[in-house]
């Protein structure tokens, strides 16, 4: 899945520049590739590319982006119960993950000083898996959602030489809450769900998984201008 991220962060930037000869009467036409990492659902790393002056007029920037980030995957106990059956064997074990992608509209702002400073808002995509593993006990599954979501907050620049920036980003991200799959049982916000355990419903199940809800984004990295 990385290398599959990182080849439509290629593609789409080598596609970008091939038509720069497209725009070579858009003299604020600009093209910037950057990498950020920090905590955004977790210890997180990202790929994004930013446009802008790409059209008369047009006020605001955009950044396309695309990462992972490493999370609590949730109580590995409650979600054996809810999911597969009542045995307490073996040690539990978990590591949880997201894929995250975005789409970011910026507003070029100065505050406090800082000439740089943009204000963003856009949708998010995320697709979670949680992995739970209970050695000694010959039992392991995956819990997988996918979620939509929206995002806002402020990105500054500062230049380290004409081609470089070093940028600090502050966000907030809220995702929907979606259908939680796992082994052959899902668990849906609608109640429509399939082979539940027991008498356990979405609400249990949520509770249990760390599925993205409310997430706080503090990334730094850099910012190379291509163009």
């Amino acid at each position: 899945m990385i290398k599959k991220i990182l080849a439509i962060v290629f593609i789409l930037t080598s596609i970008t520049l091939s038509q720069n000869n497209n725009y070579s009467n858009y003299r604020n036409f600009h093209i910037a590739g950057g990498f950020q990492a920090g905590l955004n659902n977790g210890a997180s790393g990202q790929l994004n590319i930013l446009f802008s002056g790409f059209a008369d007029d047009f006020p605001f920037s955009a950044k396309i982006a695309a990462g992972i980030s490493f999370l609590d995957a949730g109580d590995p106990m409650a979600a054996r119960r809810i999911f597969i059956n009542n045995n307490t064997n073996g040690v539990p074990d978990k590591d949880g993950k997201t894929y995250n992608f975005s789409l970011d509209f910026l507003y070029r702002k100065s505050i406090l000083g800082l000439k740089r400073n943009y204000f963003y808002v856009g949708p998010r995509h995320t697709m979670f898996t949680g992995t739970f593993n209970y050695i000694g006990g010959n039992e392991d599954f995956e819990v997988t959602s996918n979620q939509w979501g929206v995002g806002f907050g402020i990105e500054n620049y500062f230049r380290i030489i004409p081609a470089i920036d070093l940028v600090l980003n502050l966000g907030y991200d809220y995702y929907i809450s979606e259908t939680l799959y796992g082994h052959d049982t899902f668990y849906s916000p609608d109640g429509q769900d399939v082979n539940p355990r027991e008498d356990y419903n979405f609400d249990d199940a949520d509770d249990a998984i760390n599925q993205p809800k409310h997430q706080l984004k503090v990334l730094i990295g850099f910012s190379y201008n291509l163009r």
